[in-house]
């Protein structure tokens, strides 16, 4: 056995003897295979899981192993059937059947229960028989082919969670079983995922360097393990080249960051006690120590770029208990000891490979500042009010990307006012009509387009008394490297040709200042957006009246409902109502003010939207968001000059000036 020695399992099982309910909850979490007769696809149908939510609300459908036809929304009770679902609803069996396959070996060799080894065994038979003459099918953009699945990836982690369980229950099968099992299921696999491994840097090419490494040893095949490991393209290449010098991962979501992790460590658990462990090259632990500074005043991760509603929790005990073990830096058991604050400490990691116990070390701190310029985030906070601004400066990260260049997430009283929404199931129609769009963000959209790829600059950086002054650009007359990732072009070129966006950000006592500069020379339309997670109040005297006709807007903002729109040349304030009480903006601007209601995330509520529109050579904007509701603000102007911008503003009654160098 590869995965534990001897001795750990010696430990294993005597550990269980004092902690049962790390047996219960192995039953119970594969009760769907381990109750029932087994279900093993006969012919390559499985699909993608993210295939499995509702178009409608973007939510996740309910999954009944006893109805593969019949697929239930949580939100209406409306039942779907045919396909896309019934392809998911075999993915998802698929996957229940291959944890079944790892987690039921885990309970035989705790246990030595010969039931749960005979079902290991029953699984891993039956794909043996079946998979060398799976069709290989595909179809998913950026993606390619499985045959138990519709993509590689899911392939690769399928063929992983098998091949976990083979190491444990190996000794329990004939000679003649395992044969047959390497050669039908697991020699098949490896030269599938070989042949289907891109050049090209990829949270999936991570999960299936994993799997083909993972093969390697199980077969002894040094020769899959050096493609896997040490050629180009396999792990140790992926992380020398896919990392910022901060230590995100370049795909910039916190999510594929662990999820990438969590690749790298499934290989650990196999490798970290031979020559092919890449646990001593330090750049693990960057990408354990970087993210810990980047939780936000909720509590959480920046939802960036594609991420699911749930996927920006600290959540990763499986990531942090195996990284404690080793490493022992504090921070790791402080992680540890903010996710249990929530949870038991019962879970199947910390019991493989936890320690006995946690120290007490200080807890994870908020940091009034993180700057990531390489990584392209800043994070300003204030702790003390739960406030704080994000600003998106990140170059593209490839197929996961949202387009939104300089776009800004605030936070008021530990709630996301200005939020960045993330994404749905990458099947539902919501994600590339919605989500993944540069419209759908608190930021810019040209002609409602998404932005082509490109890399913004910090133009400066620097502390103004209690607070601070940002300032970012990204200029699409400069070609950005080629990054040597696959993604669709959903971008266009022609409409963002030329532009110039700079956006200067300053939080001083209680108020953001943010002031955006866009040089449009080919006068296309510009739209500046924010949405707000709250209800717009009534209109208040003295603002531009509101034209009441029909209005429809185009791309994501098609979306919108209850939409108005007035024009303005000079100052509006709006008010809006949310969960921390009366928020107050006000914006400085000529143009086209649209407002209305568009979905938030999951789409079954609605945020409010503002957006500015005009299509001037030069389109000049000031807003300023009052994050202490005690100040009183009733006028604001501004005069934007070329070098700077002068903001008037009367605060409690008092004439307040305040100059922002725009360089």
């Amino acid at each position: 056995m590869l995965q534990f020695t001897p001795e750990e399992r010696a430990y294993l099982r005597e550990r269980a003897r004092w902690q049962p309910q790390v047996l219960k909850r192995l039953a119970d979490d594969n009760e769907v295979v381990l109750a029932h007769p087994l279900r093993v696809p006969e012919t390559g149908i499985a699909t993608w899981g993210h295939y499995y939510f509702c178009p409608r609300h973007g939510t996740r459908l309910i999954w009944d192993r006893h109805h593969p036809h019949q697929h239930r929304c949580p939100v209406d009770n409306e039942i779907l059937s045919g396909e896309p679902y019934d392809g998911a609803w075999w993915r998802i069996m698929n996957g229940h059947n291959c944890r079944a396959g790892y987690q039921l070996a885990l309970l035989w060799m705790l246990t030595g229960e010969p039931s749960h080894a005979r079902r290991v065994q029953d699984i891993l038979l039956s794909y043996a028989c079946y998979y060398p003459d799976y069709e290989e099918h595909g179809g998913i953009p950026c993606n390619g082919p499985g045959k138990m699945n519709i993509q590689t990836l899911c392939e690769a982690n399928c063929i992983l969670e098998l091949a976990k369980g083979y190491d444990i229950v190996r000794e329990t099968l004939s000679a003649t079983q395992q044969e047959y099992i390497e050669q039908r299921l697991f020699r098949s696999a490896a030269d599938f995922l070989c042949r289907q491994r891109q050049n090209q840097l990829h949270n999936h090419e991570v999960k299936v360097n994993t799997a083909i490494g993972v093969l390697g040893l199980l077969l002894q095949d040094d020769q899959l393990v050096r493609f896997a490991i040490t050629e180009p393209y396999g792990l140790r290449w992926q992380l020398q080249h896919g990392l910022f010098d901060e230590g995100l991962w370049f795909e910039g979501s916190t999510h594929y960051h662990f999820y990438v992790l969590q690749g790298y460590f499934d290989w650990e658990k196999f490798a970290r006690c031979t020559p092919w462990s890449l646990m001593n090259d330090r750049l693990y632990e960057k990408m354990l120590d970087f993210p810990l500074t980047l939780l936000t005043p909720d509590g959480t991760f920046p939802m960036i770029n594609d991420a699911v509603s749930g996927q920006n929790q600290l959540h990763h005990y499986d990531i942090y208990e195996f990284a404690w073990r080793h490493y022992h830096k504090p921070a790791y058991a402080a992680a540890l000891n903010r996710i249990y604050q929530h949870e038991p400490r019962d879970n199947l990691d910390a019991f493989l490979y936890g320690c006995a116990s946690l120290p007490a070390v200080p807890a994870l701190a908020t940091h009034r500042l993180v700057h990531a310029p390489d990584a392209g985030l800043t994070l300003i906070c204030q702790p003390e009010h739960q406030h704080g601004l994000l600003v998106k400066h990140m170059p593209f990260g490839g197929e996961h990307d949202h387009y939104d260049y300089l776009a800004i997430t605030l936070w008021r009283h530990g709630h996301a006012v200005l939020p960045d929404l993330g994404t749905t199931g990458y099947g539902a129609a919501l994600h590339r009509q919605y989500y993944k769009n540069s419209a759908a963000h608190n930021t810019l959209s040209v002609e409602l387009t998404n932005a082509p790829p490109a890399v913004p600059e910090v133009r400066v950086l620097e502390q103004t008394g209690d607070g601070f002054h940002l300032g970012v650009a990204v200029d699409w007359r400069k070609a950005p490297p080629r990054l040597p990732s696959f993604s669709l072009p959903e971008w266009d070129q022609q409409a963002w040709r030329d532009i110039r966006f700079c956006r200067h950000l300053l939080v001083n006592e209680g108020l953001v200042f943010d002031i955006a500069r866009i040089d449009n020379p080919h006068c296309k339309t510009l739209y500046w957006t924010l949405h707000i997670d709250g209800e717009r109040q009534a209109p208040q005297q003295g603002l531009l009246a509101e034209q009441a006709q029909p209005i429809l807007l185009g791309g994501p903002l098609a979306l919108l409902n209850n939409l108005s729109r007035c024009e303005i040349d000079g100052a509006e304030m709006r008010r809006y109502r949310t969960i921390t009480g009366q928020f107050t903006l006000w914006l400085v601007g000529k143009g086209i003010v649209y407002e209305g209601t568009g979905p938030a995330n999951p789409a079954i509520t609605d945020l409010s939207y503002l957006v500015l529109s005009n299509a001037e050579p030069q389109m000049s904007i000031l807003a300023c968001y009052a994050l202490d509701e005690r100040l009183h603000i009733d006028q604001m102007a501004a005069d934007l000059q070329d070098d700077g911008c002068e903001i008037r503003y009367r605060c409690q009654g008092k004439d307040q000036r305040i100059h922002v160098a725009l360089i």
